[in-house]
């Protein structure tokens, strides 16, 4: 199951293991329990502190349970976690096997803190760049706090439990039996969900903040890159954030990002969060900004306002809120949302095998999305409003070299159809001659581009009528001392290293805006 080299880099891992581990299996005579038993044997051979215990005492088969012995500190996997799942095997392992994590001790100590009975349970996919966050922050958990269990399960393979449950999109995640929630979500935000004090604690933490000289609104690459700069600077800097990395931890392959031919996008937000916090920089994590109010004088401090009810202060403010993905407004599409619509096809693609599924938009993402879906599903269309593809010439024949995609051009989605329960099928009207058709379908995988995240800004600076934030060639907006970067400006061509470039830029204007800027009173007193 494991090549030689991966062993190697496993036993020097697993030599941080202090305390006994137990890999408790519950297998039947199946093939996938025949590959879980062998990978487990692969795991046990490598430390004299694993050892492989079959019980079969588990309704999921295959599955099997990480113990530590004589413990209840336990998480379990249904199924294989290969894939983008196998790393969460490796830290599984390990913290189960007494190795501390570098998570934040406040963030440990509320963990541990927890009381009640939590039992969660999350349904995966193998290709979902998504769900190992979601499954190593429930896995953790478990580790510290035994009111709290985790069982992982791969909907591909236990595809009854993923009908009977209507799941339709990855990650799912369920609470003591009940719907907890769908998509990507990090430790924090598992915590600001079941501990209903922690918004309220970290907006009184955010109000005794003092004023920042820049302050970054968004941390994709663009708000990473001017909180690096800014930071270097030796200015004092702060990131609020909705969730650190934005729409890069959405993205799977990158193989454009200038001096690194592969990386996936999990990685670099964690690497960019990483160098941000090689810095003095005050990272502020779920922090939704609703809110921007100028200084009232030149000079003077720009609040910014927070969901939460907190606001901060700074004498200067880089604005990189990012973009997110653009959704067709038709009737049926909010209501079958994670029901049969989906926005991944990366993470939802394998609970659709065998299945008849759409994809709107006939750019680079919607033909990869076809070309990938087609060796999944049964059937995919894709639908074009254009009169043609817009694709890369490479991918279109790929795309028409496939036998079970269809492609209609010069077409308008007008309404998704469900049962109530899930999709069954999509409506589009025919733009050379106005009829209306209706294809019968499970999934419709949506792939339009992407809007910009500046509603809050409006009346406040310039938009475009796009709603991107308008920018000078220095990152400047229409508001003194506010700056703006990224997805979310006029900048053309939204890429990850035009963002980073962007962002850079914005914090050297902002810092060459403070040294030519008088502060005000307010501004000094703080």
């Amino acid at each position: 199951m494991l090549d030689t080299t991966i062993k190697t880099q496993l036993k020097a891992y697993f030599d941080n293991i202090t305390q006994p581990v137990e890999l408790v299996a519950s297998l039947d005579d199946g093939e996938k329990s025949r590959e879980l038993n062998e990978l487990l044997q692969d795991i046990a051979a490598l430390s004299d502190k694993i050892t492989l215990v079959r019980r079969d005492d588990d309704a999921r088969k295959p599955s099997f349970a990480i113990t530590r012995a004589g413990t209840d500190v336990s998480v379990r996997f249904a199924g294989l976690p290969m894939g983008h799942e196998f790393n969460s095997l490796i830290l599984a392992l390990l913290q189960v096997g007494g190795h501390p994590s570098k998570t934040a001790q406040d963030v440990i100590a509320q963990v541990q803190g927890l009381q009640g009975k939590f039992h969660f349970e999350t349904y995966f996919s193998l290709s979902c760049q998504n769900c190992p966050d979601v499954v190593q922050a429930l896995n953790l958990m478990s580790v510290l706090n035994p009111n709290i269990t985790h069982v992982a399960i791969d909907g591909a393979l236990f595809q009854d439990e993923v009908e009977a449950r209507k799941i339709m999109a990855v990650p799912t995640i369920f609470l003591n039996g009940e719907p907890f929630g769908q998509g990507r979500m990090s430790l924090e935000q598992v915590l600001a969900k079941i501990d209903t004090g922690a918004i309220a604690r970290e907006a009184e933490k955010i109000r005794q903040k003092d004023a920042f000289e820049v302050l970054v609104i968004g941390g994709g690459p663009a708000g990473a890159a001017a909180a690096i700069y800014a930071a270097r600077k030796g200015i004092r800097t702060g990131v609020a954030a909705e969730r650190f990395g934005g729409q890069v931890l959405d993205t799977m392959a990158i193989e454009n990002f200038i001096s690194v031919s592969h990386t996936e996008g999990p990685k670099l937000a964690a690497a960019l969060e990483q160098h941000v916090k090689d810095y003095d920089v005050d990272i502020m994590n779920l922090q939704k900004a609703v809110k921007l109010v100028p200084a009232k004088v030149p000079g003077g401090l720009i609040e910014v306002q927070l969901d939460s009810g907190a606001s901060l202060k700074a004498r200067s403010v880089v604005l990189s809120t990012g973009a997110r993905w653009r959704q067709m407004n038709v009737p049926g599409e909010a209501e079958y949302r994670n029901k049969g619509v989906a926005y991944c096809p990366h993470c939802d693609g394998p609970l659709f095998k065998g299945k008849r599924v759409a994809v709107i938009g006939g750019g680079n993402s919607g033909v990869e999305a076809a070309i990938d879906l087609a060796g999944i599903v049964a059937h995919v269309t894709l639908i074009e409003f254009d009169t043609k593809l817009r694709a890369d010439a490479v991918l279109q024949t790929k795309l028409h070299s496939l036998p079970n995609v269809t492609v209609i051009t010069s077409a308008l989605t007008t309404e998704v159809h469900g049962d109530g329960n899930k999709v069954v099928g999509l409506s589009y009207k025919d733009r050379t001659d106005d009829s209306l058709h209706r294809l019968e379908l499970e999934g419709i995988f949506v792939q339009i581009g992407l809007v910009p995240n500046t509603e809050w800004l409006k009346g406040t600076v310039d938009l475009s009528p796009r709603g991107e934030i308008e920018i000078d060639p220095a990152g400047r907006t229409s508001v003194p001392g506010v700056f703006a970067a990224g997805d979310a400006t006029t900048v053309p061509y939204k890429q990850i290293v035009i963002a980073m470039g962007e962002g850079s830029k914005a914090a050297l204007s902002a810092f060459d805006y403070l040294i030519r800027t008088v502060p005000a009173d307010e501004a000094v007193a703080a």
